[in-house]
């Protein structure tokens, strides 16, 4: 694709003392977000229950042979039911160890977290981008109950705390980005015809899915995730015009260097901001911590603790 996302991470290049950039461990992180999108499934699953507790309307026919809403409703607890359940009884089960041993999370540390998410570039971020900002903000506040439990007794020198800020201090300071969606097509006029549609009141979303070129970015509505002006593993067309888009909006046809034409629009924009040490130590302290620890631990660890039982039995 002619916007290459790279998958390494910021500051991964040898820096002025050539020392290379630490990039602290998001595996734990990255695994609980993998199963965002299967928990957003119980919202949607809850929506299309019926009054009629039968289930029997017609969802879909082939050949005049009906398909049912409980032969589908079926087929997805089938596919997604686990994972479903499963999320939420791990939410439960960090909320009550947080209780138990008395862990707090603010908001300015999910913030944080946050903002490291979005500015990484390393493919976790792209967990973000199919659900809504509320149920992200509960995924991450159960992570940092987990990481504070498994890490409460394990104790950091403030020296190697502050060593590593001094060595890192770029992965710190977060520039604005934009999250932005793309519809790539072959030519200008092309990319003419996309936008008088928008202007007609179509969906920016719809219209990638049905008119881009680009089957990867065209199968999540247009989604490129976040971007940064002058970013350099995107397109400098894209990355020269997201700034200049107002939220909501949509740009005029991006001639990309591949010769094809781009329309680009921005959903949100996130204002960058620089942490000091003082906003990072304990993130620091945190992520140091698991570095010690022999394995990384998941939330089902502790159901025993809490006497967790659940559907499947296991």
């Amino acid at each position: 694709m002619s916007y290459n996302r790279d998958n390494g991470r910021p500051g991964a290049s040898p820096g002025e003392t050539g020392r290379p950039k630490r990039r602290l461990k998001t595996k734990p992180l990255m695994i609980l977000l993998l199963i965002l999108l299967a928990g957003n499934l119980l919202w949607f699953i809850a929506w299309l229950i019926p009054d009629d507790p039968g289930g029997n309307e017609e969802v879909a026919s082939v050949s005049g042979k009906e398909i049912s809403r409980q032969e589908w409703m079926a087929a997805m607890e089938e596919q997604h039911g686990r994972e479903t359940l499963l999320d939420l009884v791990n939410l439960k089960v960090m909320e009550t160890a947080a209780q138990e041993y008395d862990i707090k999370v603010s908001d300015k540390e999910v913030d944080l977290e946050l903002a490291l998410m979005r500015s990484a570039r390393d493919g976790s971020e792209q967990t973000l981008y199919s659900a809504d900002g509320e149920r992200v903000r509960e995924k991450l506040r159960a992570q940092l109950i987990l990481e504070k439990v498994l890490t409460k007794d394990v104790v950091i020198d403030e020296s190697a705390i502050e060593a590593f800020y001094q060595e890192n201090q770029s992965l710190y300071d977060i520039p604005d980005s934009y999250r932005a969606r793309l519809i790539l097509v072959k030519s200008t006029e092309e990319a003419q015809a996309v936008i008088a549609e928008l202007e007609n009141g179509s969906s920016f979303e719809a219209l990638a899915r049905e008119r881009s070129v680009d089957a990867a970015t065209g199968s999540l509505g247009g989604d490129i995730g976040y971007v940064v002006p002058g970013q350099s593993t995107i397109d400098e067309a894209i990355a020269n015009a997201v700034a200049a888009v107002d939220v909501n909006n949509w740009s005029e046809p991006l001639t990309m260097a591949d010769g094809r034409v781009a329309v680009i629009t921005v959903t949100d924009k996130a204002k960058g901001r620089t942490f000091t040490y003082k906003d990072v130590e304990g993130h620091i302290s945190r992520e140091l911590a698991l570095e010690q620890l022999p394995q990384s631990v998941t939330p089902e660890a502790f159901w025993q603790e809490f006497e967790t039982e659940w559907f499947y039995g296991e």
